[in-house]
């Protein structure tokens, strides 16, 4: 049977892709910042909630005690996100306006939480025969993409958020160098219609969970160390 926990399971992308491994076989954390958001989503599909906050220290280290407990983890997926330049009118925070504050925000959610988590769970992962480990990017973290005028996600203004899931993309890179044994891969589900960009998406959630269901059954002979959509691989 395969472990998997998923950050910032309770909704959206993070519940969908729950609701498929769960299907698949997969015995399946759903990691939430609220207890009962968590445990509400995980009654509803047949999976395990943990209370899990990728900010904070003390919660991280609470859920790889109790998922080491109930006898370790074998997939880790990266899903907590935000995206602080999102504003209530579905407006985004651009170059003029960004501020120091609103990128740290959004690194340490995107970037220093997956990091905390990854440190934290890679003892568990070790022990697998079989570990995994997907990180949810963007192709807003694409350079070749952002940069180039012919493609859609050189319109989109915003700083942090794109900035931080470029981080994402090298912290992946150097992982799956220092860690050989692990499937570590980053993947873009699209624009996804989530509560992250205020439903403006242009695909369903059952659409964009595809690419992360798909990398976290890889087997030992998948791919390490790259960057996927569900057509294949992106350009860094």
């Amino acid at each position: 049977m395969t472990t998997t926990l998923i950050t910032g399971a309770n909704k959206g992308l993070g519940f969908e892709a729950a609701r498929r491994l769960i299907a698949a076989g997969h015995t399946v954390y759903l990691g939430s910042r609220d207890v009962e958001r968590g445990r509400r989503a995980a009654e509803q599909l047949g999976g395990r909630t943990v209370q899990l906050d990728v900010t904070d220290d003390v919660s991280v280290a609470a859920a790889v005690a109790a998922i080491e407990a109930d006898g370790g983890l074998d997939v880790l997926v990266n899903n907590a996100g935000i995206a602080t330049e999102w504003t209530a009118t579905n407006t985004v925070i651009g170059a003029a306006d960004v501020t120091a504050d609103l990128m740290r925000r959004t690194f340490e959610t995107n970037v220093f939480g997956t990091v905390r988590v990854l440190h934290a769970f890679l003892p568990l992962l070790q022990r697998s025969t079989a570990p995994v480990v997907v990180n949810v990017s963007s192709g807003l973290a694409s350079l070749t993409r952002v940069s180039d005028p012919g493609s859609r996600a050189y319109a989109y203004p915003g700083v942090a958020y794109p900035a931080s899931k470029t981080a994402v993309n090298a912290i992946t890179v150097q992982y799956a160098k220092a860690f050989p044994n692990i499937r570590i891969n980053a993947v873009e589900p699209g624009f996804t219609q989530t509560d992250l960009n205020g439903n403006t998406g242009l695909q369903s959630v059952e659409q964009g969970a595809e690419i992360i269901v798909r990398m976290a059954r890889l087997g030992q002979d998948g791919p390490t160390g790259g960057y996927f959509d569900a057509d294949g691989a992106l350009p860094w």
